[in-house]
């Protein structure tokens, strides 16, 4: 059993890689700060809550009003394009704490990714919402689930030997390099997607 339509398949796949890709550095990234950023324990705690902080805050407050932006305006090129923007945000996130020397460092780069991931995830769950599989929605947004969490469980480990035998940089190329391919990704639904809107604005849904 699976997806058979082709805008869930690659964006499901989409994800896997983006998931990927930030899980690499997810589980050391306090260590990271503490060893590269503030050399010190409890200062590295101090900035990786409040850089947390800051991302989640930024990201809950900005996604509403894109959102509802979003709703107003029926098509789904719009989706596409913020969907797809959004993801090339978060690409600079990785690559930006290879330059990163000072907390400040990180907070700005979690503002960064806090834009990216909501202009990122709205039109994200809005194109998948309205393209699922009929009869097949608990398997599919369970696979998501599933691809999510086999994702980040095994690029966390991967991300803690790379620390040990190579080095941070090196995750953050790597991570950059893999969410850039997850980006790119998205391209192949572009046609599809505005095929579809098009479709529905000649006859819209539930009208049938």
């Amino acid at each position: 059993m699976r997806p058979t339509n082709k805008i869930v398949k690659v964006m499901i796949i989409s994800d896997f890689f983006f998931n990927a890709a930030f899980g690499l550095f997810g589980p050391i990234f306090a260590l990271f700060i503490a060893l590269k950023i503030t050399g010190d324990t409890a200062k590295a705690a101090e900035v990786a809550g409040f850089s947390a902080m800051a991302y989640w805050i930024i990201k809950s407050f900005i996604q509403i009003p894109i959102g509802r932006y979003l709703d107003k305006n029926h098509g789904e090129k719009d989706d596409f394009w913020f969907m797809f923007i959004g993801h090339l945000i978060t690409c600079v996130v990785p690559f930006g704490y290879l330059f990163s020397t000072a907390p400040w460092h990180i907070y700005l780069l979690q503002v960064v990714q806090a834009i990216g991931m909501a202009m990122l995830i709205p039109p994200w769950y809005a194109i998948i919402g309205k393209h699922i599989d009929k009869g097949m929605e608990a398997y599919e947004w369970g696979l998501s689930s599933t691809v999510l969490g086999i994702a980040t469980g095994i690029t966390g480990a991967v991300g803690g030997l790379m620390v040990a035998y190579l080095s941070f940089e090196a995750i953050f190329i790597f991570a950059g390099m893999i969410n850039l391919f997850a980006a790119l990704l998205l391209l192949y639904t572009k046609k599809d997607l505005y095929a579809a809107g098009n479709a529905k604005h000649q006859a819209p849904p539930f009208m049938s």
